[in-house]
């Protein structure tokens, strides 16, 4: 069953968030295009100095989460809301952090309507209670610039009045400059001979099949709606086959599949999980979660192709 539009009601500042950014970065294309060069100049858009770093921090508060949306979206992932009775899942960020994003790269030189998403580090300190307000804070941490591709590494803090920082992600941001031969590692920029697989030893935790309007529902649920996620053309216009999955959105269910099949339902376990985005998740699909120690992946089987590949960490027991 498709996830309901009424959800889009509470869209409204990632959407706006969203629409920002994207001006920002067409003007940046529209002015650099009228200078001759890859940058623009003034008004707002890029420039050619490095910022100093880290950047700015721009703050805003979230009103309570609402929770037939938090229901909703635990459901959608593969998640148990009677799990989450009381909380807010960490990996739901991406719904309130957004408004914040187009912020922190504002004034860069780099051509944003390039940028992908590489990865993202989750670190959860302490649960996010359901009922109250979330203070959120994001700068820019760090730019990682060898002149084939930039990396830019956006710090996004969630927290209450009693946990100020809660919840600490990590988001990094690839943009291709030029090509350079044997640099395909989206996050590291280290030399890459060959694509990420799913180790032939690793175990299935999870296994779950993806219809064409995945993209779609997850938009609906999270405020992220890039036509690549769920307009054909768009996306084959951008060189995919056909729509693809948000990369958070394969997150989430590779961290609901290590909550269910891995720590027996307990959500407060993990502590952190680190990951990258190794290649498109195209639509419609069925994949698995695997693991090995303390490794993850989302793939087609063992010894296929890894969509994602990271590392997560447990909490200590006796840990908050």
């Amino acid at each position: 069953m498709s996830v309901s539009l009424k959800f889009i009601r509470y869209q409204g500042p990632v959407l706006r968030g969203m629409g920002e950014a994207a001006m920002g970065a067409l003007k940046q294309r529209l002015g650099g295009k009228k200078n001759g060069n890859g940058a623009a100049n003034g008004h707002g858009a890029a420039t050619e100095t490095t910022p100093a770093l880290p950047g700015r921090e721009h703050h805003i508060t979230v009103s309570p989460r609402p929770a037939e949306l938090v229901n909703a979206y635990v459901r959608w992932v593969g998640g148990d809301p009677s799990s989450y009775k009381g909380r807010v899942p960490a990996h739901l960020f991406p719904q309130w952090g957004f408004p914040l994003t187009g912020k922190l790269v504002e004034g860069l030189k780099y051509p944003m309507l390039a940028a992908m998403n590489g990865g993202c580090k989750l670190t959860i300190n302490a649960q996010l209670p359901a009922g109250e307000p979330l203070e959120v804070s994001g700068r820019l941490d760090a730019i990682d610039d060898n002149g084939a591709r930039a990396i830019l590494d956006q710090k996004l803090v969630t927290g209450t009045k009693a946990n100020p920082e809660a919840v600490v992600a990590h988001l990094y941001v690839f943009i291709p400059l030029k090509p350079k031969e044997g640099s395909g590692d989206k996050k590291s920029g280290k030399k890459q001979t060959e694509k990420a697989r799913v180790p032939v030893d690793a175990r299935e935790i999870a296994f779950f099949k993806l219809k064409p309007n995945a993209g779609l529902d997850f938009a609906k649920l999270t405020g992220d709606f890039n036509p690549v996620h769920w307009v054909p053309r768009w996306a084959k216009a951008f060189g995919f086959r056909n729509v693809i999955l948000h990369g958070f959105g394969t997150l989430a269910r590779a961290i609901e599949a290590l909550n269910r099949g891995l720590l027996a339902g307990d959500v407060t376990a993990l502590q952190e999980i680190d990951v990258r985005f190794t290649r498109p998740l195209v639509l419609p699909a069925r994949v698995g979660v695997y693991v090995r120690g303390d490794k993850v992946w989302v793939g087609d089987a063992p010894g296929g192709p890894a969509y994602l590949e990271g590392t997560f960490k447990l909490r200590n027991k006796g840990q908050a």
